[in-house]
């Protein structure tokens, strides 16, 4: 894995107006940043990307089975008892997911390390499927980039793929995000482009339009009844949302699905840590409540005797490891914001926007990223239905990867 300066394509930012990539610069900084570009093997690929995150996504839904069949686990994810049953009987039913977003730390050496699933409503899937494979085209043809030279996307196929096996040619879905957001729409309108190339109708519609018919069904700004709905709107929020009340009833079909609910939540890590304790590509990780010695910052919870046997067994072996580092996250958190990093008895860093420090928290054992001419790089790999499809690449200056972080286009060579 190397991070090599290239000459930026001259007419970079025309294609991108014209494309409608709107957000290339967001609040005076530039967010797409082809400047320079990651390269890695094929190896490093393939073994140490694309197969694990096929495994960790695996090993998700075999989590959220066990979190589902646990009211103690859905209480400590903060799931909202009135909503067990509508996440249970998703799972149960089986009803389909499209895609996710793995967050690793890795620098080309030894396994990479899920920081956290972006299971539910990850964004920056334009930037990943579309617009860095424009920038590999354009550089291949330009000579600056090698004959023979690739990229890890096939997101945009994947997603064509799986809106095939999912529904039949010509049914109507409908997405929904919130309006005025660049970003969002970018990512409702990339998966509204793969249904339509799968042979789908497509309908957008503003979530703030979407409404109530008289018999309860769901219906847009033109009263189209909604059957399936793609909504870029997380379920912590849709759940404590008055809409969620009527989503039982409505005989629509959400994407992503309830039982998502449960994988979209850093409650997920001390789960899968404790399932599959020493997986190289985990971090040890415990909820907050379950830290009963003195570390940091940290709110103990239960005394030691009163939690889980096995809980406390695995915190005694991890105890070093969180003594030289650790990272306290709420159970709900985008952008960074409320996530502090504490080392050898210390807070080395801490998010100045703290709209989540609401939430319960988890800890989990501090894997620094690697550094790269002063950034420092999180690998995005995209997961659609159940196999890893392609990766996208976000850097920033800080530690705590934050909403001003550049995405950066990618490249294999051997």
């Amino acid at each position: 894995m190397q991070k090599i300066t290239l000459p930026e394509r001259p007419d970079w930012r025309d294609k991108a107006a014209e494309l409608g990539f709107t957000f290339a610069d967001m609040h005076g900084e530039p967010y797409w940043d082809e400047s320079s570009a990651y390269g890695f093997t094929l190896g490093q690929i393939e073994e140490d990307l694309e197969d694990p995150a096929t495994a960790l996504h695996a090993m998700c839904r075999e989590a959220a089975g066990q979190i589902i069949a646990s009211e103690e686990l859905m209480e400590r994810l903060a799931i909202p008892r009135a909503y067990w049953d509508l996440v249970a009987d998703s799972w149960r039913r089986n009803e389909p997911e499209i895609y996710g977003r793995f967050d690793l730390v890795y620098d080309g050496n030894g396994p990479a390390k899920l920081l956290e699933y972006n299971a539910d409503t990850p964004t920056s899937l334009y930037e990943s499927a579309s617009f860095q494979w424009t920038w590999l085209e354009d550089q291949l043809a330009a000579g600056v980039l090698r004959e023979g030279d690739d990229q890890f996307n096939s997101i945009h196929e994947a997603l064509v793929d799986r809106f095939r096996e999912l529904f039949a040619q010509g049914t109507d879905l409908h997405f929904t995000a919130m309006g005025g957001n660049p970003e969002d729409y970018a990512t409702v309108e990339t998966m509204g482009w793969a249904a339509r190339e799968a042979g789908l109708g497509a309908h957008y519609s503003d979530l703030d339009k979407i409404g109530l018919s008289s018999d309860g069904q769901f219906i847009d700004a033109e009263d189209r009844v909604i059957g399936t709905l793609f909504k870029l709107y997380p379920w912590e929020d849709l759940l404590r949302d008055d809409y969620a009340a009527h989503i039982a009833g409505s005989g629509a079909m959400l994407l992503e699905p309830a039982w998502k609910a449960v994988l979209s939540n850093k409650g997920l890590l001390p789960v899968l840590w404790q399932m599959f304790e020493g997986h190289p590509n985990l971090l040890p990780a415990f909820f907050e409540a379950d830290i009963s010695q003195d570390l940091p910052g940290a709110v103990a919870g239960s005394a030691r005797g009163a939690i889980p046997p096995a809980v406390s067994a695995s915190l005694s072996r991890a105890e070093a490891q969180l003594a030289q580092g650790y990272v306290r996250k709420p159970l709900f958190s985008r952008e960074g914001a409320s996530v502090d990093i504490y080392e050898e008895g210390r807070a080395t860093e801490t998010a100045a926007a703290r709209r989540y420090d609401q939430h319960p928290r988890i800890i989990q054992a501090l894997h620094p990223l690697p550094v790269f001419d002063g950034f420092r790089p999180v690998i995005g790999a995209w997961v659609v239905g159940q196999t890893a499809a392609g990766i996208g690449i976000r850097e920033d200056r800080s530690r705590i990867t934050q909403d001003l972080s550049r995405f950066k286009p990618h490249f294999i060579r051997d």
